[in-house]
């Protein structure tokens, strides 16, 4: 086991290194991009650093997913680029009857499928009656039709809604909805494995601004074709390539050469070294997102109840969890492992959503104090042996905790060091084991671990982040098999209480469970870096505005409005989109190492409601 002081002299020597092999006239110079001919068509090509996990939007869980889902699929609404607030999309206007049982959202008659056929309410119903059905379409949408009982379409442009009980976060609906004459052929039982990708040279049917032409699940490359019908507008690029890179250094050089138009998910040295480059702009963005140390509180069978898996009984016990929070120096994550880029984390909900936050009081919060946790474990009665090492109550071993992290993540893997150097000062034994993010997937659903490090994008509206943490989620969204018959009573409560300020109470009360039961230790609320070739691509649109993320977003504003640099011109009066000029780290406006909470103040308006549409994970897609 290396000590905390060999650990700090690495991670400067490894900082000090990238920053010498970006730095212009060192590694790789700043080469212009490739000079396309003038009939070639206009692409941006995007570097990741994670896959498409599915195409299908019943099934997929990943950022990179989501994204690909909103180029493809049209929404019923859709979310301002300046706060989050809804906004038309499918639906141009929507009502709501006196009881809040009644919702009639009205359509528009101009959009279409790729393949000609028009889009009316009867794909919208087709699409939510999937869902509140209860198949497995229910599993990632579900939460968001809560106490909704029928979806009909009372003619081509006018939906209703039916709800037995008032749905606290409607009218905000971000599902993407499916032709039902492709669909129609989908049988429930074949959701799961219906792969929903290009064949035999044929696009994925949507009605989105793009075409999916290329690409698979777990592919390195995606390639999108404009949609010249689109509804709202052809987009003013011809072609999307979404191109996936095994690590962020070699997708930095490839921005740098010009191989890329846009890269994502960088960090703050990243963004730094990038800044010197006269034709990039970078920054960090703000998101509305956390990062944890996850644990496995009691993985079950969901049909019988009986536990499955092999995770350490200490970590079944809220006491020895929360103790535990003492024991993580998460401002030494933030400076160390984020390099400054983010605040240290406490609870579920981020700054950013100020109302919906609660705050642990300051008797109650979590500091890095060793020797609370060890006081505390000590009343919990997980006790010092003879050899060191703390025992269960019954003065058996605890044994070696299992601290899982994401191989493609260089922050989830040095989190999980330092914690398995913080447990070994209290005296508790741990490996960290790196597994990539699709297979620490099924090691989570099997019960198979000990603690994991991952994140979540949180909505504006609470509602989803908080139900992944019910019973009910077990098997399927929740990661810690956290279950608090309690706590889903709140989540029952809240989710049809209309007086706001209730709500919000109920809400705090949830937190509060979460934070002293302990399924989660927060670590981060960190930002996400990003950079584009501003020689090449202009008018790309923050979310929120000021200090939001370039994309990656909720809706499909930036990929409507970017353009060649060339042509931008004022990006259509597009106020906050960015300036169509060069510049050493010019950023149209935009701080870079903006910190969460500071610059999306405006986010924090009650009922704004899903916002980033169930993006389960932090993983390279979504930030480091």
């Amino acid at each position: 086991m290396s000590g905390r002081g060999n650990r700090r002299t690495r991670l400067l020597a490894a900082a000090a290194l990238l920053l010498a092999a970006l730095t212009p006239g060192l590694a790789l110079g700043s080469a212009g991009p490739a000079t396309a001919a003038a009939d070639d068509p206009v692409t941006l090509t995007i570097g990741m650093t994670n896959d498409a996990d599915s195409l299908n939007p019943f099934v997929g869980i990943e950022a990179t997913s989501f994204e690909m889902w909103q180029l493809t699929y049209d929404y019923l609404i859709t979310y301002s680029t300046k706060d989050l607030s809804p906004e038309p999309s499918l639906a141009t206007s929507w009502d709501t009857s006196d009881d809040g049982l009644t919702w009639t959202f009205h359509l528009t008659d101009k959009a279409t499928w790729s393949d000609g056929e028009p889009l009316t309410a009867e794909d919208v119903a087709y699409t939510y009656s999937r869902i509140i059905d209860g198949g497995p379409e229910a599993a990632t949408w579900g939460a968001y039709l809560n106490q909704v009982t029928k979806a009909e379409a009372t003619d081509d442009t006018t939906l209703v809604l039916t709800l037995k009980k008032p749905n606290s976060s409607l009218p905000l609906l971000p599902i993407p909805i499916i032709p039902e004459h492709i669909w129609k052929d989908v049988p429930e039982d074949e959701v799961k494995t219906y792969k929903n990708e290009p064949s035999d040279g044929q696009p994925v049917v949507g009605s989105g601004p793009f075409r999916l032409v290329e690409g698979s699940a777990g592919a390195s490359t995606y390639v999108f074709e404009a949609n010249p019908d689109y509804w709202q507008g052809a987009p003013h690029v011809d072609r999307i390539v979404f191109q996936v890179y095994k690590s962020k250094d070699p997708m930095v050089q490839a921005l740098i050469k010009g191989e890329v138009d846009f890269i994502d998910d960088i960090n703050a040295l990243h963004v730094k070294s990038l800044e010197s480059h006269d034709d990039i702009t970078a920054q960090s963005g703000n998101a509305p997102s956390f990062d944890e140390i996850g644990f496995n509180t009691g993985a079950v069978d969901t049909k019988t109840g009986d536990p499955i898996g092999d995770g350490n009984p200490a970590l079944q016990d809220a006491a020895f969890r929360h103790a535990l929070g003492y024991a993580i120096d998460t401002q030494q994550i933030i400076d160390k492992v984020y390099q400054g880029a983010g605040v240290p984390g406490s609870v579920i909900i981020p700054p950013a959503f100020s109302t919906w936050r609660w705050d642990p009081p300051a008797d109650e919060a979590y500091s890095y104090d060793p020797d609370k946790a060890g006081q505390l474990l000590d009343e919990a009665g997980y006790t010092v042996g003879s050899d060191g090492l703390r025992t269960m109550p019954d003065g058996s071993p605890i044994g070696t905790l299992r601290l899982y992290a994401r191989s493609e993540s260089p922050t989830s893997l040095d989190t999980m060091n330092y914690f398995k150097e913080w447990l070994a000062d209290i005296g508790i034994k741990a490996d960290v084991i790196s597994v990539e993010s699709n297979k620490l997937t099924n090691i989570i659903l099997d019960g198979t671990f000990d603690a994991f490090e991952w994140g979540w994008y949180v909505d504006p509206d609470p509602t989803t982040m908080l139900d992944y943490l019910t019973c009910g989620q077990l098997g399927s969204w929740s990661d810690s098999w956290y279950c608090n018959k309690k706590y889903d009573a709140l989540y029952e409560k809240q989710a049809v209480e209309m007086d706001q300020d209730k709500r919000v109470e109920m809400v705090h009360q949830m937190q509060q469970m979460i934070y002293e039961d302990a399924p989660y230790l927060v670590t981060a609320y960190d930002t996400i870096g990003e950079a584009y070739r501003s020689d090449r691509f202009a008018c790309f649109v923050p979310q929120p505005d000021p200090g939001g993320v370039w994309l990656f977003q909720s809706g499909t504003a930036s990929y409507l409005s970017v353009r060649p640099a060339s042509e931008a011109g004022d990006c259509g009066g597009d106020t906050s989109a960015t300036a169509a000029t060069s510049g050493s780290g010019d950023d149209g406006g935009m701080g870079t190492g903006a910190v969460i909470g500071v610059g999306v103040a405006v986010v924090v308006l009650l009922g704004l409601g899903m916002v980033l549409g169930l993006r389960r994970r932090g993983t390279a897609a979504d930030r480091e």
